[in-house]
C-alpha cells in the first residue's frame, strides 16, 4: 500500500506538472520521456544510468541479456537514423529495456518478486523522470517570474567577499583544460550519484530487498523541494545578471573582472523569458553535499570520488558564474535538512530528529529573509555578518554529524545486544534437545587422561 500510494503520487504530480507546462506552451516531463522511445533522446547517459540502477534486482546473467539487448536496440536505431541521414545517438534501448522489465513483471512474476522488479523498474525512470521534472520546473520559472532578485542576493555577497567572482577568475586563469574538466563534474552529477547508489545497491539481488536509505531517494527529494524555493527567490545568476551572458538584459558587464558596487538599494529587475530563475538554493551544491555524504561509507576510493565531486561542483558554481556564495551556503543547508529528514523517515521519528530538522530548516529560512531585507546592512558589515553566515552554516554541518552519529551508535549497540542475545537464548535449548551435543560438550570439557 505505501508503495502504491508513493507512485500514485509522484504520477499524480508529474501529470500536474505537465498540465502546468502545456498551459505555458511548452513540452511537460511526461511528452518528453515519452519522446525518447523513439525520437533521439537528450540524456543518453542518464538513461543508461537508469538502466543500471534498474538492473541492480536482476542476476549477472539477466543483467548481461539486459544490457545486450538495450545495445543491440541502440545499434538498429542508429542505423536507421544513418540511412534517414540524422546524426547518431543512443538511449532509446535503454529506455526500451526498463519498459521491458516493467511489462515482464506485470505478467510473468508474482508476489514479491513482483514487487522487486516494479521497484527497480520505479528506481530507473525516477532517476530520469527527476531530470525530466526539473527541466520543465526552470522552464516554468522563466515563464512565470519576469523580475528578479540578483541585486540582492549580489548586494548580501559582499559580505562573503564576493566568492563568485574569486573563483571566476581563478578558473579563467585554469585555461580550457580547467573549465573542461570542471564542465564535465557539474553536467554529470546524476551520473555520479548513479554510481554511488549503485555501491549502495549491490547487494539487492542477493538480498532480494532494498536498503531503508539510498542516495537516490534523496537526490529526488532535493531536485522536487528545490523548484519550488526558486518561485519565491527569483535569481538568474551573477555571469547573467552582471556577465556578457545577460546581453542587454544584464545590469551591467562586470563579471568577474570587477565586483559591482554598491551604490543604493537593490531592487527587483526584469529579465528574459528564457534563462531559468534556478540559483537560490543551488540545487548543485545540495546534490553534490548528499553524494558526498553518502560517499562516506564507501571504499576509500569511493570516499575520495564523493569528496572530488564536491569540491570540483562547488568550484564550478562559483567558477562559472552559475551561482553567488549565499547560494552555497543555504544549499548546504538545505541538503543536510532534507537528508536528516529521509534518515528520521527510516528509523522513525524522535526528539534528537525532529530538533535537527526544524534547526536546519530554521536557518534556512533566516538566510533567506536576511538576503531579501537586509542586504545592504550585510554588505556595510561585512566582518559580522560573513563569519556569521559561515558559523551558520557550520553550527547545521555540526549538528547533522552529531546527531546522526548517535544515531549511527544506537544502530550499531542494537545489533551487538541482538547478537549477544541470540546465543545465550538458542543454545541451551538446542543442548537439551540433542544428546549428542550434550555429550559432546561434556566430553570437550573432560580434564585430559
Amino acid at each position: 500500500m505505501l508503495w502504491a500510494t508513493a507512485g500514485v503520487a509522484v504520477l499524480g504530480f508529474l501529470i500536474a506538472l505537465e498540465i502546468s507546462a502545456r498551459h505555458y506552451g511548452i513540452p511537460g516531463p511526461l511528452t518528453n520521456q515519452a519522446q525518447e522511445v523513439i525520437f533521439a533522446p537528450k540524456s543518453g547517459p542518464l538513461l543508461y544510468a537508469g538502466l543500471a540502477l534498474m538492473m541492480v534486482v536482476l542476476t549477472w546473467r539477466q543483467r548481461l541479456i539486459a544490457a545486450g539487448t538495450a545495445l543491440g536496440i541502440d545499434a538498429v536505431f542508429n542505423l536507421v537514423r544513418w540511412a534517414l541521414g540524422v546524426g547518431p545517438s543512443f538511449g532509446n534501448g535503454a529506455l526500451w529495456v526498463i519498459l521491458g522489465c516493467a511489462v515482464i513483471a506485470m505478467t510473468r512474476l508474482i508476489g514479491s518478486e513482483r514487487l522487486l522488479m516494479l521497484k527497480g523498474v520505479g528506481l530507473g525512470l525516477l532517476l530520469v523522470a527527476g531530470h525530466k521534472t526539473g527541466d520543465t520546473w526552470l522552464l516554468i520559472t522563466s515563464e512565470t517570474r519576469p523580475s528578479v532578485l540578483d541585486p540582492y542576493v549580489a548586494t548580501a555577497d559582499h559580505a562573503l567577499g564576493n566568492p563568485s567572482w574569486l573563483v571566476g577568475r581563478l578558473v579563467e586563469s585554469t585555461g580550457s583544460i580547467g573549465s573542461h574538466t570542471l564542465h564535465v563534474v557539474y553536467g554529470q552529477l546524476p551520473l555520479a550519484a548513479a554510481l554511488i547508489a549503485l555501491y549502495q545497491l549491490r547487494n539487492v539481488a542477493v538480498e532480494r530487498r532494498f536498503p531503508r536509505h539510498h542516495l537516490v531517494r534523496t537526490f529526488l527529494v532535493i531536485g522536487l523541494l528545490g523548484p519550488a524555493v526558486y518561485m519565491l527567490f527569483p535569481v538568474v545568476g551573477p555571469i547573467f545578471a552582471y556577465g556578457a551572458d545577460g546581453g542587454h538584459w544584464a545590469v551591467a558587464n562586470v563579471w568577474p573582472d570587477t565586483a559591482p558596487v554598491i551604490s543604493a538599494a537593490p531592487y527587483p529587475i526584469p529579465f528574459d523569458e528564457i534563462t531559468p530563475r534556478n540559483c537560490m538554493p543551488s540545487l548543485h551544491t545540495a546534490w553534490a553535499t548528499s553524494l558526498f555524504i553518502h560517499s562516506r561509507k564507501g571504499s576509500r576510493m569511493m570516499r575520495c570520488a564523493g569528496a572530488f565531486w564536491l569540491i570540483a561542483t562547488l568550484t564550478a558554481t562559483l567558477g562559472f558564474g552559475y551561482h553567488y556564495g549565499s547560494d552555497l551556503i543555504v544549499g548546504v543547508v538545505f541538503a543536510l535538512t532534507v537528508e536528516a529528514a529521509m534518515r528520521a523517515f527510516d528509523r522513525g521519528w524522535d526528539w534528537s530528529a525532529i530538533r535537527l530538522i526544524a534547526y536546519g530548516s530554521t536557518v534556512f529560512v533566516l538566510c533567506l529573509v536576511a538576503y531579501r531585507y537586509l542586504p545592504m546592512v550585510m554588505a556595510e558589515n561585512p566582518w559580522v555578518f560573513g563569519p556569521l553566515l559561515v558559523v551558520a552554516m557550520i553550527s547545521v554541518v555540526y549538528g547533522y554529524v552529531r546527531t546522526t552519529g548517535s544515531w549511527d551508535t544506537e544502530s550499531a549497540q542494537a545489533g551487538q545486544s541482538e547478537g549477544r542475545l541470540v546465543p545465550s537464548l538458542l543454545v541451551p535449548a538446542q543442548t537439551a534437545s540433542d544428546p549428542t551435543r550434550v555429550s559432546l560438550i561434556g566430553a570437550r570439557n573432560r580434564p585430559p587422561v
